[in-house]
């Protein structure tokens, strides 16, 4: 059966609609992605007479998803995914003299790892650039799936599957205290009657503190503020304002006032993990990118 003009779908119409299921709204959606309200809108009506069904309703509370919505949506996120690395792919196969690997990398990624990464870059068999993006975690795991990062480097604190993973390093993490430094690590059990500062929940470090508390079916006393950065978390910790959970190798100093952190007597350690593609044209310099790290760790 021949495909006519009704059955093709308007790629804009497409990553309209994405941006308004992200935003839950048809102003921000626009704001985002660079449009007029009006021309939005039109390309997400154009859609839905395309699909057949409303897949978003409008009301004074906001935009939520029809049941129609629920089911397509994921749908053409998985589109815009596959279409973004069609474009990635190509662009690698045709520009001249590519021999980098792109990297993303977590904030919370001490310096230390990076100067690791290098090394082991140099030690590939075909000399390659290293290229190092840092951002929050959803933003390398949506790079990385649309072909746009080679590898991540983030906490291993959500699944990702269809990639290959490889833990690559193990951090002490430690309680930055209000209170002078101490010799005496902190039990966890003895933690959990501590207010803690968190940050937002971008970097993979709440989503870890929260998930330490869960597996341990402890309540998590949170400071009803939030701190914009480790160097904020140890400010406002000194301040008195509550105990900070951060990786021993984001302190600014080793004066910073912190106390180890143990859960009946053994280390609570954040792992950091590499996540690539098997797919990825570079899959063996990757594989051997994240077996080095693993095994200098």
């Amino acid at each position: 059966m021949a495909i006519t003009d009704r059955d093709r779908l308007n790629p804009e119409g497409l990553r309209y609609a994405q941006a308004v299921a992200e935003t839950r709204s048809f102003s921000a959606a626009a704001r985002a992605y660079g449009v007029t309200q009006p021309a939005l809108s039109n390309g997400i009506a154009k859609l839905e007479e395309r699909l057949g069904g409303k897949l978003f309703d409008r009301s004074p509370r906001g935009v939520t998803q029809t049941a129609f919505g629920a089911r397509i949506l994921p749908l053409i996120e998985q589109a815009l995914v596959a279409l973004d690395a069609v474009s990635a792919e190509a662009r690698r196969l045709t520009e001249p003299g590519e021999q980098k690997i792109r990297m993303g990398l977590s904030p919370l990624i001490g310096s230390d790892l990076v100067a690791r990464v290098f090394s082991q870059v140099c030690d590939l068999p075909v000399p390659r650039d290293l290229v190092l993006r840092e951002a929050n975690m959803e933003d390398l795991r949506a790079s990385l799936r649309a072909g746009e990062l080679d590898i991540v480097l983030i906490p291993a604190v959500a699944a990702m599957p269809r990639f290959e993973h490889r833990v690559i390093d193990v951090v002490p993490i430690v309680v930055v205290t209000p209170e002078p430094a101490q010799d005496a690590p902190l039990e966890l059990e003895e933690a959990g009657k501590e207010q803690f500062i968190l940050v937002p929940d971008t970097c993979g470090l709440t989503t870890f503190t929260t998930q330490l508390f869960q597996r341990h079916e402890m309540p998590l006393n949170t400071y009803p503020g939030e701190a914009a950065s480790y160097q904020v978390l140890e400010g406002w910790s000194k301040l008195g304002l509550g105990s900070a959970m951060v990786p021993r190798s984001k302190l600014t100093s080793p004066d910073v006032p912190h106390r180890p952190l143990l859960d009946q007597g053994r280390e609570v350690q954040i792992s950091f993990e590499a996540v690539w593609s098997a797919e990825s044209s570079l899959a063996g310099d990757l594989l051997r990118l994240a077996d080095g790290l693993a095994a200098a760790r």
